[in-house]
Order: structure tokens, then sequence, then C-alpha cells
């Protein structure tokens, strides 16, 4: 048993928070928005305290002007706004100083590629600021410009965002970053919305976005799992951006979480064993009984998403009478936003190994259940091959079940042989 509808409304329809809650599963310990740690170099390299190495010492107002952007006297800038300036000539920015009307200071870095500076947060609506930019340029000599701009006031409409991270946990090697959106957003604001969206890890691995059809997700991975050990630093620096349906980003998230031990899970339907495996090796197979024919199991790589000792399944608002039932179910662990679950199953227990039963979960014994409830965490990867359906895109965190060719080619922005650095 297991196959029910994904509780509440559809993706589409939710407004969205950080939490696994708002699609009517999380845990209720992860409703909190995770918060920005002052002094933590955040995703995308921004930092609330940290110097950047880069600036350099203070010039005379006798030095040749750049232009800075935005523009001097601009006004009704987005708060997601990032300072740039052009040099005669060409040269590369050494410092950048913002500052409100007040004397108030904002940090913030260049990115990588010297393109523009990113204020470590987002700035406030209806505000004045004055941004102040030194450059090198290409003639040797030494730059300066200064601009006041205003920001917007807080706009009525905005999309609905979440993350689905939170600092402080652990995670298993396949926990993507996944990034949700309610709307979706339009594709011809995806690469701008992509360019906020900063992450980084510790050890740096490369990584890339990608885009599910409808615009209502993104997932960020590497090209392998994730390293264990590996601090991953996030920001969705979406606050206050302009999308081209009128409306804007809502909200500024971030987190900071770590990646677990190697544990992973696969399954076989032409045994229906469970093979489970930690840091590479074997440490038990287990009998199983998957989807029959009429609800089968998706094949593909699924993540667990969400764990619960104890739930009930009810499935009374299938359109299918056969399909209908509540059943208690213990050792739970949602693997699809369908209804795919890994969890016991006593009912099922005389053909575990030998015959598929299920409305599409993966039904274990009550022993084996508990045994693999207390091992597992949300991230660790199961994989199920040989069933009559595919995975599919966006039926949970599906981000690894494409090559890393098909993930990267679902990216908004250009993606270099082997995936993007971290831009700061």
């Amino acid at each position: 048993m297991g196959r029910f509808a994904r509780a509440g409304a559809t993706v589409g329809a939710l407004v969205l928070t950080a939490s696994l809650a708002l699609t009517g599963c999380g845990d209720d310990d992860e409703g909190k928005k995770p918060e920005f740690v002052p002094g933590q170099q955040q995703v995308g390299g921004v930092s609330s305290t940290a110097p950047d190495p880069s600036v350099a010492p203070s010039v005379s107002a006798a030095a040749p002007p750049l232009t800075v952007s935005p523009a001097d006297g601009a006004n009704g800038r987005p708060v997601s706004t990032e300072i740039s300036a052009r040099i005669p000539g060409g040269g590369t920015v050494s410092k950048v100083a913002l500052a409100t009307a007040d004397g108030a200071t904002v940090a913030g870095r260049m990115r990588r590629d010297g393109s523009s500076w990113v204020p470590s947060a987002a700035l406030k609506y209806g505000t004045r600021y004055t941004a102040t930019v030194t450059g090198a340029g290409k003639d040797g000599q030494t730059y300066q410009g200064t601009s006041t701009f205003t920001t917007m006031a807080k706009p009525k409409s905005m999309i609905g965002s979440g993350l689905y991270m939170f600092s402080g946990k652990t995670y298993g090697v396949a926990m993507p970053v996944v990034a949700e959106f309610s709307p979706g957003i339009p594709k011809k604001d995806r690469a701008a919305v992509q360019k906020r969206m900063f992450v980084q890890t510790d050890p740096p691995q490369p990584g890339a976005w990608h885009w599910v059809d409808n615009g209502t997700q993104a997932y960020y991975r590497a090209p392998e799992y994730w390293k264990t050990g590996t601090t991953i630093t996030v920001r969705l620096a979406l606050a206050g951006i302009p999308l081209s349906n009128g409306r804007y980003g809502n909200i500024d998230r971030s987190a900071t979480a770590k990646i677990g031990r190697a544990f992973e899970m696969t399954v076989d339907n032409a045994t229906k064993q469970m093979t489970v495996s930690e840091n590479g090796t074997v440490i038990r197979t287990l009998p199983v009984s998957l989807g029959k024919k009429s609800t089968p199991s998706s094949s593909g790589t699924m993540v667990v998403m969400e764990k619960k000792e104890s739930t009930v399944f009810d499935t009374r608002s299938e359109p299918d009478p056969a399909n209908r039932y509540v059943t208690e179910i213990d050792f739970a662990q949602r693997i699809t936003w369908g209804g795919e679950y890994i969890h016991a199953a006593p009912w099922s227990e005389g053909v575990q190994g030998r015959r598929n039963v299920s409305h599409g979960c993966v039904n274990v014994s009550m022993a084996n259940g508990r045994w693999l409830f207390g091992k597992t965490m949300v991230g660790d990867p199961i994989t199920v091959k040989g069933t009559e359906r595919r995975l599919a895109p966006g039926n949970g965190w599906t981000a690894w079940s494409m090559s890393w060719s098909q993930f990267v080619a679902g990216s908004a922005l250009p993606v270099p042989q082997g995936g993007q650095p971290a831009p700061f």
C-alpha cells in the first residue's frame, strides 16, 4: 500500500515558505525560515562582517570619474539591485562602498567575474542609497565614481518561494538544493532569477541548476553525489527581483547545512531485493514488494524527502474505488510527491521478495522497516530499477534521475564543462 495524492493543494497553488510543511507534509520542527548568520560567508560568498580582500584604499576626489550603475538620481530601483561600474578604456572595480542617507553601511561582495557587487542582504524598500565605486583602469590610473539612487516602494504582487534546506541540519549525499516557486517562474525570467540563486560548497564542488518545465522548482546538484562532510551554503537572493509578469520576488532565503555519511538504497524489480550500502560497503539486503501492474512503482533515482514514524494513508479521494483506503502506516519515508513511500507493510511480508502487491510503494517487513528508518536521513538516495513506469520529472526531488548532460541542459544559464564554480 501507499499510493495517495499529495496532501493539500498542488504545487502551483501553494503559498510557499521554507518548509516541507507548506506542501502538506513537513516536519513540525522544520517550519522556521532559515536565518542569515552574521559573520558566515553566505552562498555566493556574501558576508556580513568578513572584509573583502580585494578592497583598495580610498582615493582623493581628484581621481578621474567612472560611470556607476544604477545611475545617479535613479528612482524606483528594485531592492535586488547590484552595483556595477564602467571604467573608461576598461579596467577592474577594486572597491564598492554603499550606504544609506543616515550613514549606515551595507556589506557585500564582488562576483567572481567582476561584473557587479552584490549586497549581502536585500536593500530596504523606499530608501535612498549612495554608492561610491573605485576602480583600476588599464592605463594604470585609479578611477572613482558616485551615484545616489532610491529603491522602489514595496510591491503588492509577489511570488511565493521556498527553500528545502535548513541551517544546522545534516542531509544525505543526494540532497539537492531545492528552490520552489508559486506561481512558476516564466522562462524569460529564469536566467535573471538563477543568477540570484547562490550556492557554495566546502570542499569546493562544481554544480549547476536545473529547472522543472513548469518553473515551479529548480534543483542544484553536483555532477556526482556530494562528498561526505561537505558544507553547503545557499542564498536565494530573490527579494524584490522583478519578473516579466508584473510580480516580484518575495524574500531572501538562506541556509548552511552539512552532508553526512554515504547511504544508498538500490531496489531491483527483477529480484525484488533492496541492497543497502553505507560508505560504499553493502550492509544488508532486504526483500521488498513493489507496485502491482495497475499501480506500478516509479523507476529512477529518488531521494528521501520526509520521514514519519507513524502516519495514516488516506486515499479516499482516488478516482478508482479499488485504490481507496485508510490505513495506519509505520516507518514511512516519502520519496515522491505522488505518494510513493518506503514503509513497513506487515500485510505483504509473505510475498516480499517474490511478488509485487503494493499501490506503488516500496514495502518492507516491520522489522526491516524499523531498521531502515533508524538508518536513513532526508537526502539519502534510493534507485528503483526495472518497473513499468519511469519517474516523472518533478515528482519528488528528481535531480538525480537524469544524466549530468541532461541535468545541465535544464539550466537557464550556460554551464561550463564540469559544472559552474561558485560565483564569489
